[in-house]
């Protein structure tokens, strides 16, 4: 049986960041602890999302130490100041690391246990309780974790795996125009990303027709704009489809990802970018899986407006080469010998549950060696 959720409150559209003052307000905070990176704070992109607030957003406690890949440690610094600022809410601004980041200091502000009680690997994840109010604002298109269930991280143990936290936001304010200077390898990294998000979550076994029919809207919506904002990230159509495309692939994570997404998450605890994981794995995943998508494939090929007998894994392959993205995991510096390791950590991995094709260790191995 499926259990349908559709949970956060979402402000979507060009100038959406003007609703932060009066979300802050209606959520009774008054002194925000700030959770983004100083790559945004260089570019002027987090001047531009507070903006709205004015002077209320000088002095500001603001943690800025978001590593590429957020960290147990991470967790445990942002949490430390938002105790010693005494702030009484939390405004994540920027990609998928800062806003996973700011939902897991948000669940430890809660009740400060060990973060790994937390976590869905967990033999008994602890309940989150009595969390901050957390706003986020994204400024990339891929990650979707301003309505994601989890907090992605990666703990001491050297795992990566989520913090369930699926009502820890209280609002998304998704303002396209945060996302106007991404420079082009991270609009189309991030992009793929979202792209992946709409593929392995339609893919997935999981009952559920309307995420299915949202996440067919998502790969419509990505697939038809990713080279052109890439191209031209100052497409604000493309811009606003994008997004857009973000949000309802991860609207979908409740139907279970794959096999793409296992493989990414024990690669990721060795601080590779995720969304680029995620394009160079994706066509050797789909076609892996081809046998066991008889009724997936067809919509997938309407969704992106290709023939009907278009092969997707070749597809994607060409898509990620025209974007500029790597060819394969050798190109990201991954050495063959950890592949062994890679293959265990994914078969422990959530997300190897809901791949379509039942996966042993020697798949993923072999899986591993063509992404190679």
């Amino acid at each position: 049986m499926s259990i349908l959720q559709f949970l956060t409150k979402v402000h979507f559209d060009f100038g959406s960041r003007r609703e932060l003052p009066g979300e802050l307000a209606r959520n009774g905070v008054r002194r925000p602890m700030f959770v983004t990176d100083k790559g945004l704070i260089a570019a002027g992109v987090f001047a531009m999302a507070v903006e709205p607030l004015g002077d209320e957003a000088r002095g500001g406690a603001i943690f800025d130490d978001t590593p590429a890949n957020p960290t147990e440690d991470a967790v445990e610094a942002g949490h430390a100041m938002y105790c010693r600022e005494r702030c009484d809410g939390i405004v994540a601004i920027g990609g998928g690391a800062s806003l996973d980041l700011a939902k897991a200091i948000a669940v430890m502000c809660g009740d400060p246990a060990p973060l790994w009680e937390y976590c869905n690997r967990h033999a008994r994840p602890r309940a989150v309780v009595d969390t901050p109010p957390l706003v986020v604002l994204p400024t990339t298109s891929g990650s979707g974790s301003e309505v994601g269930r989890s907090a992605v991280i990666i703990f001491r143990n050297g795992i990566k795996a989520g913090v369930g936290c699926p009502n820890v936001v209280k609002a998304a304010i998704c303002d396209p125009e945060l996302t106007l200077g991404l420079p082009r390898y991270m609009t189309a990294a991030t992009g793929m990303d979202a792209l992946t998000h709409c593929v392995e979550t339609f893919c997935s076994p999981t009952v559920n027709p309307p995420a299915d029919a949202i996440a067919l809207d998502g790969l419509k919506r990505v697939y038809a704009n990713i080279e052109r904002v890439t191209q031209d990230g100052s497409d604000r159509e493309a811009r606003w489809n994008m997004m857009m495309g973000a949000l309802e692939g991860a609207i979908c994570f409740q139907k279970g990802l794959g096999a793409v997404h296992s493989m990414s998450h024990a690669l990721g605890a060795l601080n590779h970018h995720h969304g680029t994981l995620n394009a160079i794995l994706l066509p050797h995943v789909i076609g892996y899986n081809r046998d066991w998508l008889a009724d997936k494939l067809p919509p997938l090929r309407q969704a992106m407006g290709l023939p009907a007998d278009a092969d997707l894994a070749r597809v994607f392959l060409d898509l990620n080469r025209r974007l500029g993205l790597p060819p394969g995991l050798q190109a990201l510096g991954v050495e063959e010998g950890i592949f062994d390791a890679i293959a265990d950590a994914s078969l422990a991995d959530n997300a190897h549950k809901t791949n379509p094709r039942p996966l042993s260790k020697q798949d993923y191995l072999a899986l591993l060696k063509a992404a190679y």
